[in-house]
């Protein structure tokens, strides 16, 4: 069985995640942490095979904690589940020797791929022996990066979704309508992928005053 630490701030995103986990045959759940303080204290308690890490924490970012991780000597490996999506920090992941990359926001058969990756990669490397040859090696190497594009719920794409994302962070708050004008799609449309950010606790959902009638619902990114 191998044993997960999920390192996550915000509580919806994080039961998700440990339930994710615990679906995936072959894992589970070691603990939850909030903090990096938390994750390091949970480190040196429980024997952990693998960090679901937030890239985003209150107390610290996600580089620095996989520094202190390696720094301590902790024998495990780390899979990134986060919003964070500057190149810089996706280099300095690689750099730390993360196994994955996952982008939030993301379903459950999206990370199950991932984990499931991840005990093939062990499986290999636990196997022992010497690789036959190159195909090996590569083999190996890339049994914890799925080529395969992360699924989205049925209907949705992902260029369309990146591009609510990208809108939704640019703005100080903005509605369905506007959002659909700003990527050249339909309100319905732009609600749809927006209501799915904010199930996924991406963003938050306020209402907006100041017209008549009904408010209007506003987003705006965490």
């Amino acid at each position: 069985m191998i044993r997960v630490l999920v390192v996550e701030d915000e509580p919806v995103a994080a039961e998700a995640h440990r339930a994710y986990v615990d679906r995936t045959p072959g894992f589970t759940t070691a603990a939850v942490a909030g903090t990096g303080a938390q994750a390091l204290d949970a480190l040196f308690r429980l024997p952990v095979d693998l960090v679901l890490l937030d890239m985003n924490l209150p107390d610290t970012h996600g580089i620095t904690l996989c520094r202190r991780i390696r720094g301590a000597g902790a024998q495990v490996d780390v899979l990134a589940v986060t919003s964070a999506r500057e190149l810089t920090t996706v280099r300095a992941a690689a750099a730390h020797g993360v196994v994955g990359y996952l982008l939030k926001p993301f379903t459950y058969p999206a990370l199950r791929d991932r984990l499931t990756a991840y005990a093939e990669y062990r499986e290999r490397l636990h196997a022992g022996g010497d690789a036959a040859g190159q195909d090996d090696v590569d083999r190996v190497l890339g049994a914890a990066r799925p080529s395969r594009p992360a699924p989205l719920p049925k209907g949705m794409g992902r260029e369309t979704l990146d591009a609510v994302v990208a809108a939704v962070r640019a703005a100080d708050g903005v509605s369905a309508a506007e959002t659909g004008r700003l990527i050249g799609a339909s309100r319905i449309t732009a609600r749809r992928y927006l209501e799915y950010l904010a199930d996924t606790g991406l963003v938050d959902r306020v209402p907006r005053y100041g017209g008549t009638g009904r408010p209007e619902l506003e987003y705006r990114w965490r």
